[in-house]
């Protein structure tokens, strides 16, 4: 079953790897609208879910957050993190780094200890407002699923032709350290083409990778969902588990997501 966000605030729900969280999707709420085309996403193919919606406007977010955390706060709901995620892929919005600054007022007013996360497949932090609105939130989670550029062609199907794996990891090295890695790992046949990330080959260039960019976390996870792909497999938990102890040799905490 596809799962498409009806709601500029959605929740809170329970994360697998956020706890209590508050959704914010920016994209349209009938469809989807990405810079990826991920075989593994919850939301489906784009070109099943396409869309003549417009992007909900800058303050149209900001009185919808601003409601829901007044709601939560009076009824003493506990929320762990604000998350970015929705129907796509959040920073494409071109309002995205002033819907940044609503949001990190509206929580210093509401809820100062909760925090501020966005799930980014990291294609627009080219862009000086992205990626100062990327360092402005607690958690940029930022995707990197492979360090081949075929197999990233064949999982999460960048729509531009110019994606490289070098050129996002020297996007990644801007922060400095100061974010979240998070990789997909699955198995399985799609389009006739093998799908595997978990083989040696894989796993040792995407840990030389990790060393590399010395993120501040490494988030590893599997298939959770129904995905539209439909010969995908999930990693199995033993396998993931290795790979987060090759990840803690490096010295960089990791969480696991089976």
């Amino acid at each position: 079953m596809t799962i498409l966000f009806h709601e500029i605030v959605y929740g809170p729900l329970h994360s697998r790897r956020m706890g209590s969280s508050l959704g914010i999707n920016l994209l349209p709420y009938d469809g989807k609208l990405c810079s990826f085309d991920c075989i593994y996403c919850e939301c489906g193919f784009n070109k099943d879910f396409r869309t003549k919606t417009k992007l909900p406007d800058r303050r149209l977010v900001k009185a919808a957050l601003e409601d829901k955390l007044k709601s939560l706060r009076k009824e003493e709901v506990e929320l762990d993190v604000i998350t970015f995620a929705g129907n796509g892929e959040p920073t494409m919005h071109p309002e995205f780094g002033g819907i940044i600054a609503d949001t990190v007022e509206m929580r210093e007013k509401y809820y100062p200890k909760t925090g501020i996360s966005v799930l980014s497949n990291g294609m627009h932090i080219s862009k000086k407002t992205v990626f100062d609105a990327l360092k402005k939130v607690d958690n940029p989670i930022l995707k990197l699923d492979s360090a081949f550029d075929e197999t990233v062609r064949l999982i999460d199907r960048p729509n531009t032709p110019g994606y490289s794996v070098a050129k996002q990891v020297a996007y990644y090295k801007r922060f400095q350290g100061n974010f979240v890695l998070q990789t997909m790992f699955l198995k399985g046949t799609f389009e006739g083409s093998i799908i595997d990330n978990t083989t040696d080959k894989e796993v040792s260039a995407w840990i030389e990778l990790v060393r590399d960019l010395r993120p501040r976390e490494v988030m590893i996870y599997t298939i959770d969902r129904e995905t539209p792909a439909r010969e995908l497999e999930k990693a199995p938990i033993g396998i993931l588990q290795e790979i987060a102890e090759r990840v803690g040799q490096l010295g960089i905490p990791t969480t696991v997501a089976g």
